[in-house]
């Protein structure tokens, strides 16, 4: 489809807010955008004066699809979620954005948790984040457990009548003792009523206050806390007290750069060296440097420094679980106004885009941006060290196997199983050297459970190539296949190949014992040397696949094992079994609940009741 053939889709478009997306042949998305007005935004890409990237993005565009919003605010959340889905191709893009972490605090239970996680949508908990380091995240975790001890199990903890605490149902706590944490003083044992309700969350009103940024203020409470332990002669606490406070202290000592007191702020800075970019974000609460985080970008060819920083902002705090006041930029960025109503909306009071001039502000995004080069610049030497290495193995793998030229797409394939029962397999994909996560596919046999490699790894090939088609883009013909095993693994995948019409894709077999390559044409093993870099590169996708194959193989197998006596009584469904379990815990625990308390349940009458607590008794005679 030609540009006037866009362009008049242009005009067909409304007058509204909303996200647009431009589409190839194929049904691709190439690019995501938002726009306050959809149609006159979009007809803007038919101009003269449109950039190189967009004049190449329109003209492999076939088509243009829309989503009408209710608000521009809506529209940037709908743009950083399609642009996470899709990852387009001309989009400047979070590298890895999926797997940003957040700390989460399970503020909906009586007995809260802080913990890691990368889901986001429990409405009754507390989310910081997102952070670009999940292993500072730890770190944070670490010291948080240290200065205020608080429960990272799964227990179900409910509070007596008293506020204390106690599992739910009392035989989930094994032996009736609390973990190790206890003993080392990470947790107040909350599991055996040894703090209260209102006790605990003082300690996790401290976390929280903490996760803002706000150690200052936790000192100042934890030095009064103290000093009115000191005055009940409660000494032992007060000197609890003050190791925490020092500990507060000994944190609050490792900022070195501060601002005025009472200040809260973000501070961003951004270095692009085409095709890449990196960001650097400093968090600013009561005038203190209270975190640091640091973002990679692609997809920035041909981008100017401001719309890579609006890019990263759109997308960055479409995610933030804590929207500053105030946000300050080196530069303007475009639509800078309709940003600042976005962040608004986000945070529910008015956010303020700033462009710093002088003073400290202007000091610390200064820093922010000569940070930021100086980690691209590190970036970049260690992308160029490892492409190095990448085309050294490349070739080296090319010369060995006698391909016409060095493999850019690997697929490996492996089969995994115990005595022939939930056999799956796995497909990875390497590019250019790298994983191709997006790509990852597992198979579960259809032939059914069987101890024959052999025909496994036939069907899974003949699964794969079936879907390859000449004008199918979506799944392309690798450079390369390898399979785990020996020569009656290739056999097989050969024969696969054959009866499809795929003989000239190039394959080749991994031994494991003797780390040895086979190839169909070849009667000897292709032996590499050990210090070769392709030697490294198929061991690496060979493990990638296996673990790929385990992991799935060992879901199922956790799924088949937990099965219990429940699935076999009659009357009793998967909604009635999670009740039972979800109240008592364990068959254990239905064994030792009273009838009256099972027949309580809804959907469960004093009949089924007698049945179930009959099936757990026999389970055990």
């Amino acid at each position: 489809m030609g540009s006037d053939a866009l362009d008049e889709q242009a005009r067909a478009l409304p007058e509204a807010p909303g996200v647009y997306l431009f589409k190839d042949a194929q049904g691709k998305v190439l690019y995501v955008g938002k726009a306050d007005v959809l149609r006159d935004r979009v007809r803007a890409y038919f101009g003269a004066s449109l950039d190189i990237r967009f004049v190449r993005m329109t003209e492999r565009a076939t088509g243009i699809d829309y989503v009408i919003t209710s608000s521009i605010a809506e529209a940037y959340l709908l743009e950083a979620n399609l642009i996470k889905q899709h990852r387009p191709r001309y989009n400047i893009r979070l590298k890895d954005d999926k797997s940003y972490p957040f700390v989460k605090v399970t503020l909906g239970e009586p007995f809260p948790r802080v913990l890691r996680t990368r889901k986001l949508g429990d409405r009754t908990a507390r989310y910081f984040g997102p952070y670009a380091n999940a292993k500072s995240v730890d770190e944070s975790l670490d010291l948080l457990q240290k200065l205020f001890p608080h429960r990272t199990c799964t227990l179900t903890i409910v509070a007596d009548e008293t506020g204390k605490g106690r599992t739910q149902p009392p035989s989930a706590l094994p032996g009736g003792r609390p973990c190790l944490l206890y003993y080392i003083k990470r947790c107040t044992a909350p599991c055996i009523g040894n703090t209260t309700v209102e006790e605990y969350r003082r300690t996790i009103d401290q976390v929280v206050l903490f996760l803002e940024g706000r150690q200052d203020v936790i000192a100042r409470e934890v030095r009064a806390e103290m000093a009115r332990a000191a005055e009940r002669l409660e000494f032992e606490r007060a000197a609890l007290l003050r190791d925490r406070l020092q500990a507060i202290d000994r944190t609050l000592e490792r900022q070195d750069v501060h601002a005025y007191k009472g200040d809260d702020y973000d501070v961003v800075g951004v270095a692009v060296s085409d095709p890449d970019a990196c960001v650097q974000l400093f968090v600013v609460r009561d005038g203190t440097i209270t975190g640091r985080e640091q973002f990679f970008l692609e997809g920035v060819s041909g981008a100017p420094a401001a719309e890579v920083l609006a890019s990263f902002l759109r997308q960055h705090y479409s995610l933030a679980t804590n929207v500053p006041p105030e946000i300050v930029v080196i530069d303007e960025i475009p639509e800078a106004a309709a940003f600042e109503a976005f962040a608004a909306e986000r945070r529910g009071s008015r956010v303020t885009l700033r462009v710093a001039q002088r003073g400290r502000k202007r000091h610390l995004v200064e820093l922010a941006t000569r940070n930021a080069n100086e980690a691209l610049e590190a970036e970049r030497v260690r992308w160029l060290a490892d492409r190095g290495k990448t085309q050294e193995a490349l070739e080296e793998l090319r010369a060995a196997l006698g391909l016409d030229s060095p493999p850019r797409r690997i697929e490996c394939y492996d089969v995994s199983h115990v005595q022939g029962t939930d056999v799956v397999a796995s497909l990875v994909v390497f590019e250019d050297g790298r994983p191709a996560r997006s790509w990852y596919r597992r198979f579960r046999i259809r032939s059914g459970d069987k101890n024959d490699d052999v025909a496994n790894m036939r069907e899974v090939l003949k699964r794969r190539f079936r879907r390859v088609g000449d004008d199918d883009r979506s799944w392309p013909q690798p450079d390369l296949v390898i399979v785990d095993g020996g020569k009656p693994q290739l056999s097989a995948a050969r024969d696969a190949l054959s009866e499809l019409g795929r003989l000239d894709v190039p394959i080749a077999a991994l031994a494991k014992e003797r780390e040895e390559l086979f190839r169909p044409e070849r009667p000897g093993p292709i032996v590499l040397p050990r210090t070769s870099q392709a030697l490294y590169l198929v061991q690496r996708v060979r493990d990638e696949a296996h673990r790929f194959a385990v992991t799935y193989h060992r879901s199922l197998r956790a799924k088949r094992s937990v099965r219990s006596v429940l699935d076999e009584i009659p009357g009793v469904g998967p909604r009635r079994k999670r009740e039972l379990i979800r109240r008592f815990g364990s068959v254990k625990g239905i064994r030792e609940a009273p009838l009256a308390e099972i027949a309580a349940l809804s959907g469960i009458s004093r009949s089924l009741a007698e049945k179930i607590k009959q099936a757990v008794a026999e389970q055990t005679s």
